[in-house]
């Protein structure tokens, strides 16, 4: 074999290592977060962890378990305003220090831990990276770190550090398309299996002072339907249509709520009827870590909300467009 030859042979076996190394990682990596969905779920955990976004900094204790009596959560602030957030088979109950909490707080809006649907963790779609990286302490614990990276800027990325073993979650950082953290969640303590302490999962607040959290959808019937009667003419690469809600009275649509995802990211549009004297801000405004467009369509109010950048949120409202009869 030639000189030239050789150097071509050791190219292509560089390239084709290099190639199986970022498929393997892809692999591995997946298969770390599929331990931390499972874990997440049928995992009984207590422990105390700070949660900072934007200016905000709360630390708070959580009790999480799963037995005979299926799965119970208690959740409280430690500082900071009062906030007890509690999940049984009743239902999500809370006592919250301030109203637009439940608005603005993942806490009481959806799972503290984000959850990664198994469709996406084969990384088929194209829309993110995954990747294994290195061992760190986090609560006194070893952890593997895994790293979730969009491929552009219309979704943030993840990082997360899982238990060595179990594969539960002790840390996660949000970052936006720049790379700079948005949010972040780790763990200080942590308890596990007969070290819980299910005493814990009693609140010592009044049942009277706690609120049943509602939708906010309007007392009326509902209908389901696959095609949405307003919608956006163009969405951001990789979202499609997961699901839609109409409500309508006296033949009228004076309700709709659409929810589009990537398989990771998930975007709300609501279009509803404007109320007379009640002036709603139109444009870009936050919420939390997610990220709110609103504008005015003659007499609905069309409102896009996410834990998306703000390109994301901005660029489906203003494709929103009325039913043909409608405009």
């Amino acid at each position: 074999m030639t000189h030239s030859l050789r150097q071509f042979s050791s190219v292509l076996m560089l390239m084709s290592v290099s190639v199986s190394a970022i498929a393997g990682t892809q692999v591995e990596a997946s298969e770390w977060l599929e331990r931390m969905a499972s874990a997440m779920n049928k995992m009984s955990y207590q422990g105390t962890f700070v949660y900072s976004h934007g200016t905000s900094l709360e630390t708070m204790r959580i009790t999480h378990v799963v037995d005979e009596d299926g799965t119970r959560e208690r959740l409280y602030s430690i500082n900071g305003p009062q906030r007890e957030v509690i999940r049984d088979k009743d239902g999500v109950r809370c006592v919250l220090g301030d109203d637009k909490a439940i608005m603005e707080d993942r806490v009481v809006t959806g799972a503290i831990f984000p959850e990664i649907p198994a469709d996406i963790l084969g990384g088929e779609n194209g829309l993110y990276t995954f990747k294994k990286g290195g061992i760190s302490r986090v609560a006194g614990e070893l952890a593997q770190k895994v790293s979730i990276t969009p491929v552009d800027e219309f979704r943030y990325g993840y990082e997360f550090w899982l238990e060595q073993f179990s594969g539960l979650l002790l840390k996660w950082v949000l970052y936006d398309s720049e790379h700079k953290p948005i949010a972040n969640l780790m763990f200080t303590d942590l308890n596990l299996g007969s070290d819980i302490r299910l005493e814990e999962l009693v609140s010592t607040t009044p049942s009277d002072e706690f609120t049943r959290l509602e939708t906010g959808m309007p007392d009326s019937s509902l209908l389901s339907s696959n095609q949405p009667k307003w919608k956006p003419s163009k969405l951001p690469p990789g979202f499609k249509l997961a699901t839609n809600s109409v409500q309508e009275k006296e033949g009228e649509n004076v309700f709709e709520h659409q929810v589009y995802s990537d398989g990771l990211a998930t975007v709300s549009v609501y279009i509803e009827n404007r109320q007379p004297g009640k002036e709603v801000v139109q444009g870009v405004s936050k919420l939390g870590t997610a990220n709110a467009f609103s504008r005015n369509i003659g007499s609905k109010q069309v409102t896009v909300i996410g834990e998306v950048p703000t390109v994301t949120v901005q660029s489906i409202g203003k494709a929103v467009k009325a039913p043909a009869k409608d405009r």
